[in-house]
């Protein structure tokens, strides 16, 4: 099909679509759609540029789209034509979701479908888009990856299963652990979450008055959200998901000056409150981020078990049933989400499946990345709350040739904040730095 063209503020866009296999061990079975945009900068459309896949962060969600583009994307096109690949079962690739998934028989049948949306069928899904795009006679024409976050664990997976398709690799901020179990993960990342609650409550002091009325409002009442599910103190304490960037870190703040107003009983949380506090809990938009959030880690033969749910309770400071100051908690994924949001609901039995699911095939090839030739360079955030940096620090340390940048300047969402980033990481694979 002729990928539809048109033009945006400065950026000419091509829209392509093709089929992929669901399964790629078994290419003559059923197929999904991938789509990808094709971006360069008007006024370059006709020329013979590099090519950069952008792997976002998740899982499970779509790339960014050009009328609100990160910092990274204008500096790339001075280079490359960017590809924006929504990456399976997101945007408007074929979509995985409480309505989709309803088509299939059974629990078990959604969670089989589902195990085919990791990383590796998402490298597998980028070597055939690549072969699409390439021109007559150049399908092996590699091309440069930037990873950002869970899209940086794409990229080690895309080194150990097809580094012939790479020219260069960036990373920012999604060097994984490569042998770590999820429970080491999460037993990190809440030391990490921790930390950042401090940094919150440092710069808004009264916010820890007003967390606590919250959460004992909602202790005592019934609270419902505008999309008719009950509030609770655990799902309110998923707000802190936003302190790991620097462009949500105060959304809270901003959230929690709105909470209470005055009611026929006395005080209330108000309708402004209880709208932001929906946009900022609901999966919605990205349910496979929480279908699939502990199964990114899976590999070795060992279930994920619902590592999150099991490990917090290593870290009683997050029982808000315990009394003292209320603390927010990360991006964690815990198998409540599936009964108090109504967008995971559905999905439920199918996530349980994931997490008691054991046959997982793994996703790093240690030997090739001990092996690998592909210039590499990531940037590793040394406060991220999202991905360990002493993990990083290892994985970096056992892939041959990578260059890491170890900075404190940034947080989680650097590239798309600040384009120096990107910058320095260019600069870095090319050996000018």
């Amino acid at each position: 099909m002729e990928a539809a063209v048109y033009r945006h503020n400065g950026l000419v866009c091509a829209d392509h679509t093709l089929q992929v296999p669901l399964d790629h061990a078994r290419p003559d079975g059923g197929t999904i759609t991938l789509f990808a945009r094709e971006v360069t900068a008007a006024g370059r459309e006709g020329e013979d540029l590099p090519w950069l896949l952008w792997l976002q962060g998740g899982p499970g969600h779509r790339a960014e789209r050009p009328d609100a583009p990160g910092a990274w994307l204008r500096r790339a096109l001075r280079d490359h034509r960017v590809v924006l690949m929504d990456q399976r079962g997101t945007g408007r690739s074929t979509p995985a979701d409480r309505r989709t998934l309803a088509a299939l028989p059974d629990a078990a049948a959604a969670a089989g479908y589902l195990a085919h949306f990791r990383a590796d069928s998402i490298v597998r899904d980028a070597e055939l888009l690549r072969r699409h795009l390439a021109p007559g006679g150049e399908q092996d024409r590699p091309w440069t990856v930037l990873g950002q976050s869970f899209g940086g664990f794409c990229a080690l997976t895309y080194l150990s299963l097809a580094p012939e398709g790479l020219e260069k690799v960036l990373i920012t901020g999604g060097l994984p652990a490569l042998t770590a179990h999820a429970d080491d993960v999460y037993r990190a990342a809440y030391a990490r979450v921790l930390d950042h609650n401090e940094r919150y409550f440092d710069r808004y002091p009264g916010d820890q008055r007003l967390a606590d009325a919250v959460a004992a409002h909602l202790e005592r009442h019934d609270v419902r959200l505008p999309t008719g599910e009950r509030l609770t103190v655990r799902r309110f304490q998923t707000l802190g998901t936003a302190f790991g960037t620097a462009s949500a870190f105060d959304r809270p703040h901003y959230l929690l000056e709105t909470a209470f107003v005055p009611g026929a009983r006395g005080p209330e949380l108000s309708d402004t409150f209880l709208r932001g506090v929906e946009a900022a809990v609901s999966f919605a938009e990205h349910p496979l981020y929480a279908v699939l959030h502990e199964a990114i880690y899976a590999q070795g033969g060992r279930p994920t078990a619902w590592s999150a749910h099991r490990v917090r309770e290593e870290f009683p400071a997050f029982d808000a049933s315990r009394g003292g100051p209320l603390r927010f908690t990360g991006e964690m994924v815990y198998p409540w989400h599936f009964e108090e949001d109504p967008a995971l609901a559905p999905l439920r039995e199918a996530a349980h499946l994931l997490a008691e699911r054991t046959d997982w095939p793994p996703l790093y090839d240690a030997d090739r990345l001990a092996a690998n030739r592909v210039p590499v360079a990531a940037a590793v955030y040394h406060d991220d709350m999202y991905v360990d940096r002493e993990h990083s620090l290892r994985t970096a340390a056992a892939v041959r040739g990578l260059r890491p940048w170890i900075t404190n300047t940034h947080a989680h969402d650097g590239v798309r904040v600040d384009p120096a980033v990107y910058d320095r990481l260019l600069a870095m694979v090319r050996g000018e730095v």
